[in-house]
């Protein structure tokens, strides 16, 4: 044999080693069969988007700062601020003017404690001896603090009843209608401003200096919901009988109440001197006062005589 084949055979075989690729950077896996280029499109995708994460350009801080340096800008801003101050101001002056929010809270400046008085004041004004209204350096004091002087709560409130009231009266006569409620509403208020105007007007013509405000009047004139609140109660309850015996007491009430009040107001220069003054003048104003108390009862009763059945 030969001595090369006996040396093979006398040596033992060596198992053969494999040679396994090696990765680079950058290069695909060797055991994978396709490429993964997501990462690679990922990577150039980011790179194209640029520094916004939206793929928008992201606006520059350099632009915002030099905008807000320039005096063009600033002066701009500080202008519609001025601009903003002087409109609040205009409108502050124009509301107090035609809508005065400041003497409104004085005609609500109640509290438990009047509105129980004020409203026995109302029932039986009878028992009452001082009616003159008190002040504090020229300012009427609040109402809380004077049971004479006049409120906007109470005749606010009485209307707002009256209205409420009036719907369930229609409603146990199976005559109940959001048309007829409203109509009973604003035939109320109609009534009540033409009360105010005829009451203005004669003011105006018979020259009568007095402290009188519109708002007064509307306060005096809306006192007369609270008798009739009782007259249709009453109505409901007993029948026609006991709506003509509560409205006739509070008819008479409301009209004592009047007259007490109001000739403290149109009366005045009278009132002052402690003395009745004679004269065509004080007539008229005698009169006038006369007139504004008869007409409450007439009204109480023609707002609710239909109410009652």
């Amino acid at each position: 044999m030969h001595p090369a084949s006996l040396a093979a055979a006398g040596t033992p075989r060596q198992p053969s080693k494999r040679r396994i690729p090696v990765s680079q950077p950058g290069m695909a896996d060797p055991h994978q069969l396709f490429d993964d280029t997501s990462s690679a499109q990922s990577r150039v995708y980011g790179a194209q988007r640029g520094p916004s994460s939206l793929g928008y350009h992201a606006p520059s801080t350099s632009s915002q700062a030099a905008f807000l340096d320039d005096p063009v800008s600033n002066m701009a801003m500080a202008y519609g601020s001025s601009l903003a101050a002087q409109g609040k101001e205009l409108v502050d002056k124009n509301i107090d003017r035609f809508i005065p929010i400041t003497k409104l809270k004085y005609y609500f400046a109640v509290d438990t404690l009047y509105v129980g008085k004020k409203l026995g004041l109302l029932f039986f004004p009878y028992l009452h001896q001082d009616w003159e209204v008190q002040y504090q350096q020229d300012t009427p004091v609040a109402p809380r603090f004077d049971v004479n002087a006049p409120d906007l709560y109470i005749p606010a409130m009485a209307f707002i009843t009256y209205v409420l009231v009036a719907g369930l009266a229609l409603g146990t006569q199976d005559r109940f209608s959001p048309d007829l409620l409203g109509l009973q509403a604003s035939s109320a208020l109609a009534w009540l401003t033409l009360e105010v105007l005829a009451i203005l007007l004669s003011l105006y013509l018979v020259t009568v200096n007095t402290d009188l405000t519109t708002i007064d009047l509307v306060a005096f004139l809306g006192y007369k919901y609270v008798g009739m609140i009782g007259g249709v109660l009453m109505g409901l309850l007993f029948g026609k009988t006991g709506y003509y015996l509560v409205l006739g007491w509070c008819c008479v009430s409301i009209f004592v109440f009047m007259i007490r009040t109001l000739r403290l107001k149109i009366l005045a220069e009278a009132a002052a001197e402690g003395v009745p003054v004679r004269g065509a003048r004080n007539q008229l104003r005698m009169y006038l006062t006369m007139a504004v108390a008869a007409a409450q009862p007439l009204l109480m009763y023609w707002l609710t005589f239909h109410l009652v059945r």
